[in-house]
């Protein structure tokens, strides 16, 4: 009997030690990644082979961004530097002396409020001033009566004032229509203005008229050409 138990307490002991002997040996699961996290990356200070043996290709210092690519395909960004800027003239002193006489003595007439002083200036025959693009047939001055929002001339006179006032634009440089242009908006493209030409602008018209115009596709408002030789040669509205 005594042997029997001892033989059974060793049994009981040897399965209950086991399971723990077991567990003990169990090695932790390896992440299918590890070799991969165990390999350290080559140094930054020693470059990569590249595939043919050799040290592999810098990248581009500058490169390409959407913008810059967008800027390539578009054919008329070329065009659009290549086109020299209107040159404005606020300097009278560059006028030539007939051309500045002639404006000065239509400044005085228009500053009287009478359109009949304007007689005088605007010539008549083959070097009377246009007045429209079309022939008219009525009397110079009359003309410029009916054409002006009052019907008696003053409104014309104060647009003759106004434009006289503001820069000009030099056209056909030394050639045989060379003529000095006011006001320098005839010259520029309406949404090239900067915000105090366009307060320049907005003194002689209205915001609606500047909206009309650039759907028109230019200034067409009235404007004032002088030869160098002091001819008045038109003033006028439309383009």
């Amino acid at each position: 009997m005594r042997l029997g138990s001892t033989v059974l307490a060793a049994a009981l002991m040897l399965t209950l030690t086991s399971p723990a002997n077991a567990l003990s040996e169990l090695k932790p699961a390896q992440p299918a990644d590890a070799e991969q996290v165990q390999v350290a990356p080559p140094p930054l200070d020693e470059p990569t082979i590249g595939p043919d043996g050799g040290l592999p290709q810098p990248d581009p210092i500058i490169r390409e961004t959407p913008q810059s690519q967008s800027e390539d395909s578009n054919p008329d960004a070329a065009v659009v530097e290549d086109q020299a800027p209107a040159d404005i003239i606020t300097d009278l002193s560059q006028l030539p002396e007939p051309a500045r006489r002639m404006r000065e003595l239509i400044l005085e007439a228009a500053a009287t409020g009478d359109p009949e002083k304007l007689r005088a200036l605007l010539g008549t025959g083959p070097n009377a001033t246009q007045l429209a693009f079309s022939q008219i047939d009525a009397d110079a001055v009359e003309y410029l009566r009916t054409i002006s929002g009052d019907g008696e001339g003053q409104e014309i006179l104060a647009i003759l004032i106004d434009l006289l006032n503001t820069g000009f634009v030099r056209i056909d440089a030394g050639g045989p229509n060379e003529t000095f242009v006011w006001p320098y908006f005839v010259a520029l493209p309406l949404d090239s203005l900067t915000a105090p030409q366009k307060v320049e602008l907005l003194r002689l018209v209205t915001a609606g008229d500047v909206e009309d115009m650039k759907a028109y596709g230019a200034y067409n408002f009235y404007r004032v050409g002088i030869s160098p030789d002091g001819e008045w040669r038109f003033f006028m509205a439309g383009d």
